[in-house]
């Protein structure tokens, strides 16, 4: 190709952008418009119409198809039709062994209500608290099921009924192995091994096995060697009874469905086929035969809710009777888990039955003396346990109990228990589950009542400062009478501050902080705040309740969003500092910080705030090291840059600067903190600049060079190079904006001094990528900018440029890519808009070269060059693309990026450069592997503008620019 001699072709900004502006066309009210809402009609032909069928056909009045989406606004979107349709033809699902479990909590919730604490919420609690180190025992079976046939005739029936009683008798009768010394694990696995067995046999029709299971398993509730694990044996085995109540009823009740026709829920024994009755009839007189009054009474209860099989006042007459048979039971650690077990399956089978549930609370009123008798207490000395710790065994089941009563009971019923109570001296573990199970708006409405019984309670056996938890956690939960609140509070406080166990202090003062901060000023919380401090200052007792006291921050946080009167209160950073512990430390930090940043919805500059939160967020920093994961690392910088956004002191910018360089200096370890400090001082001397317009003082341009200096200062601490090349560019033009050319010519010559060290590879999420886009990028938006930088007077025309230019000759590019040549074709228009008259952008007070060279002819002709230069190293490397066959796509795509350059920015009515751009587009087109469809609209755009005055070369043009076929 012949030497190329660049011109720029004059532009005329104004003239271009009005002649490419869009067409404005009115729309009328009833055209379509895409985010307008989709109406259809749709018309369902009911002539000819069989009755009940389900079939229709339907027309559409509007062309628009039917959004299945915009359906769903009528209620009518498909998966709601499905399930419509699906409850209509799908029947009902009869008691399976499998869904027994479902039924039962459906009817549960149906009846009793989700207000309703289920038992297995409280389940896993009673597992995880009652435990112990102690060898456990257990007894496993041994003998097998005795298959006898029946001798044919009438006694069939009875033949069969008198061997299982036999097979019964056996096992009751020594059939069986035990096993010692079981950890608590062990006895757990050896427990759900039993359960398994029991499934299994059940699924294997060994019915007989199945209640074997079930009665030896019961026999173990009336074992309490291992006294402390009592609550969580009772746990465990009655899992196993769960399990076998819903095999018998699932049985009885897929019994009635043999017929294909479900049982409804509210059936009735009318309802219930003979066979049915006759086997629910022969399960209760298995159990009627256990000679053993503990396995009997469980295993009744278990099967309770199948007497509804036999008649209507089944369940009603039962639960009385085995409310009695309690009586019977001489432990009363025993007998109080038997009554628990009763109400709850008295409350899952009819919870409207009261009167059954408020007579186990009186019998367990009036068993209370036994504790303190003989025979407690000696076993309590044999096994070397304590009062008080054998009192909170009760507790699991007594909460039961009261939870039970209590439930939707109207207050006379909970007046009257309360005085039983108090008849019984205020006994304190049942003055305790009261308050646990009471309806917290109950015990808050007297808890004056209920403060004067603590007092009266005997402290030997049940600390007061339990009750007064108990009696905290009620008024969290609903409010006592506002004249009555500081009484109550000064009562409480009295007995909480004179507990000498810092562990059981923090417990009682924890619940009592949320009563405090609901109800009072700072004051009384910075009071509290200061007993804690006191009390678990002395031998580091904090370290062990670093739990409880970040609760005390969270529970204060809930109700103080006002942070200056938070850090006012004289002990709240006193108390931060017990958090010595770095994880613990950290995360109360981040929860200070997170309340901060949702609840400050303005900036602040109260001192106050400030240094708190720089106390806070600095604990935050300092925690990060080299072994800090990436993400915690960028979740600490996202909450310290919240507080950073919220710091604000007006129109004092010299303020706001020495905080951005405190902040520097305190979070030098976060780069994204580093890279929002950069961005805040920017912002700053751009806000500086708005608000002295028209008095750009001296002052306020030492301002702004003092926010260029902390920008370029801060910058190369980073590591990340890219982050570094945009920070420069940006706080470049910001110096440039504020008229600081000395400053801007800095961050720029700085950024092309580190265009050199960029790596040809980077880590993105822990994987190499390519930096080669990035770099292209950056070069772009760099372009960009430089049209309206004036050139340094001291070195030379367009320096700039030409030190990218000769970074971009010097660097070491991919050895497939074609990056440099595409910065040399990317160079072009901005030296063609360089040599414009008027630039196509300034910056107000900013001469750039238009206005420093006038147009100078040397200027234009130092710019010509240089595009004569970057053309020629462009079709060079054409040339050496063209001697291979599989670098001509590659080819042929720079050729078409060099054609519209020439297109846009170049005069092409020198013949030269016409003659050099036909021959680009048909070295596009020469191996066929261009895009047919851009090159008939560029063809088109072309023709467009060869009509238009003065561009008669640009249509002789067209007629040598040809679509070659790829073939």
């Amino acid at each position: 190709m012949a030497a190329v001699q660049w011109h720029s072709r004059e532009r005329r900004y104004q003239a271009e952008l009005q002649s490419s502006r869009l067409e404005c066309v009115p729309v009328e009210f009833g055209d379509y418009h895409p985010l307008k809402a989709i109406t259809v009609t749709d018309a369902k032909s009911r002539r000819g119409a069989r009755k009940g069928s389900t079939s229709s056909s339907s027309s559409s009045s509007s062309s628009v198809a039917l959004d299945p989406l915009s359906s769903m606004l009528d209620g009518t979107d498909p998966l709601s039709m499905f399930a419509a349709a699906s409850v209509v033809e799908v029947p009902s699902l009869s008691h399976s062994s499998s869904a027994g479990d479902l039924g039962r909590k459906k009817t549960e919730e149906e009846v009793v209500g989700t207000d309703f604490e289920p038992w297995s919420a409280k389940r896993g609690e009673i597992l995880a608290r009652f435990t112990t180190t102690e060898k456990l025992s257990i007894n496993l079976f041994m003998g097998t099921d005795k298959a006898t046939a029946p001798s044919p005739g009438s006694s069939a029936v009875s033949e069969k009924v008198r061997t299982r009683l036999e097979e019964l008798d056996d096992q009751e009768e020594g059939s069986q192995r035990e096993l010692l010394n079981l950890s608590q694990q062990e006895y757990a696995n050896r427990i759900e091994e039993l359960n398994q067995s029991l499934k299994e046999a059940w699924a294997t029709d060994q019915k007989v096995k199945a209640l074997k299971i079930v009665i030896q398993c019961s026999k173990l509730l009336s074992d309490t060697s291992v006294i402390q694990f009592y609550p969580s044996k009772f746990v465990l085995i009655t899992d196993i009874l769960d399990t076998f109540g819903c095999l018998v009823y699932d049985r009885i009740s897929s019994m009635c469905s043999a017929d294909s026709q479900t049982l409804p829920d509210s059936f009735t024994a009318a309802d219930v086929n003979d066979t049915a009755k006759e086997t629910c009839l022969n399960w209760f007189f298995k159990i009627a035969s256990i000679r053993e009054l503990i396995p009997r009474l469980y295993v009744e209860a278990a099967i309770l809710k199948c007497n509804r099989f036999l008649n209507k006042t089944g369940i009603q007459e039962t639960l009385p009777r085995l409310t009695a048979m309690i009586r019977g039971i001489g432990d009363p650690l025993v007998a109080v888990y038997a009554r628990a077990y009763l109400c709850r399956v008295g409350m899952e089978v009819a919870p409207q039955l009261k009167d059954s549930l408020n007579r186990n609370f009186f019998d367990l009123l009036s068993t209370f003396r036994q504790i303190h008798g003989d025979s407690v207490q000696n076993q309590l000395v044999l096994q070397h346990v304590e009062i008080p710790q054998y009192l909170t065994l009760y507790s699991p089941a007594i909460h039961w109990i009261l939870q039970c009563v209590a439930y939707r009971a109207p207050d006379p019923l909970l007046t009257e228990m309360m005085e039983r109570c108090k008849k019984l001296g205020n006994n304190a573990l049942l003055l305790n589950s009261v308050m646990w199970a009471f309806r917290a708006e109950f015990v808050a409405a007297r808890a004056t009542d209920f403060i004067g019984m603590i007092k009266d309670c005997d402290e030997a056996g049940f600390p007061k400062h339990l009750l007064f938890g108990s009696l905290g956690r009620s008024l969290a939960c609903a409010d006592p009478p506002e004249a009555e609140r500081l009484t109550i509070l000064n009562e409480a406080w009295k007995v909480i501050t004179k507990i000498r166990g810092p562990q059981d202090y923090i417990h009682c003062a924890e619940i009592w902080v949320e009563f405090t901060c609901r109800h009072f000023t700072k004051r009384e919380v910075n009071t509290v705040l200061a007993d804690i401090i006191k009390h678990l200052t002395p031998d580091r007792a904090f370290e062990d309740a670093y739990p409880l006291l970040q609760s005390v921050i969270q529970k204060i946080l809930t109700y103080f969003h006002d942070f200056s009167v938070l850090f006012s209160m004289e002990r709240f950073l006193p108390f931060l500092d017990m958090f010595q512990k770095d994880g613990v430390r950290v995360a109360v930090c981040r929860t200070i910080m997170e309340v901060f940043i949702k609840h400050q919805l303005e900036p602040t500059r109260d001192p106050v705030i400030l240094n708190a939160l720089l106390h806070v967020c600095k604990a935050m920093h300092d925690s990060v090291n080299a072994m800090t994961l990436e993400d915690e690392k960028r979740s600490l910088s996202l909450l310290i840059s919240g507080f950073i956004r919220m710091v604000w002191f007006g129109r004092d910018f010299e303020q706001q600067l020495s905080f951005c360089v405190e902040a520097r200096a305190t979070f030098c370890n976060l780069e994204p903190l580093l890279v929002q400090l950069i961005h805040t001082v920017n912002q700053l001397a751009m806000e500086t600049r708005r608000m002295m317009r028209g008095n750009h003082s001296r002052k306020t341009a030492a301002f702004v060079r003092a926010c260029a200096a902390y920008s370029f200062i801060t910058i190369p601490s980073l590591s990340s190079i890219f982050c570094r090349l945009s920070l420069y560019l940006l706080s470049g033009q910001v110096a440039l904006a504020n008229q600081c050319l000395s400053q801007a010519d800095a961050f720029f010559k700085a950024a092309v001094g580190l265009l050199p060290e960029v790596p040809r590879t980077i880590s993105v999420e822990g994987k190499s990528r390519s930096s080669e886009s990035l770099l292209l990028d950056f070069i772009s938006n760099f372009f960009a900018m430089l049209l309206v930088v004036p050139d340094h007077p001291e070195h030379g025309v367009l320096y700039l440029v030409r030190g990218v230019l000769n970074m971009v000759q010097d660097y070491t590019w991919e050895d497939n890519g074609d990056a440099k040549v595409k910065v040399y074709i990317s160079a072009l228009p901005l030296l063609a808009a360089m040599s414009q008259e008027t630039y196509l952008y300034s910056i107000p007070k900013v001469d750039s070269n238009e206005t420093l060279y006038g147009g100078d002819p040397k200027f234009l002709t130092e710019i010509d060059k240089l595009c004569e230069t970057l053309i020629s190293q462009v079709l060079d490397y054409l040339k050496t693309l063209g001697r291979e066959e599989q670098t001509v796509r590659r080819q042929g795509s720079l050729s078409f990026s060099l054609f519209s350059s020439l297109l846009a920015h170049g005069d092409l009515r020198n013949n030269k450069l016409n003659q050099l751009a036909v021959n680009l587009w048909n070295l596009n087109h020469k191996h066929g592997c261009s895009d047919t469809r851009t090159s008939v609209r560029t063809l088109e755009y072309i023709k467009q503008q060869a009509q238009q005055p003065g561009m008669a070369h640009i249509g002789d043009m067209v007629q040598r620019l040809t679509l070659q076929s790829r073939t």
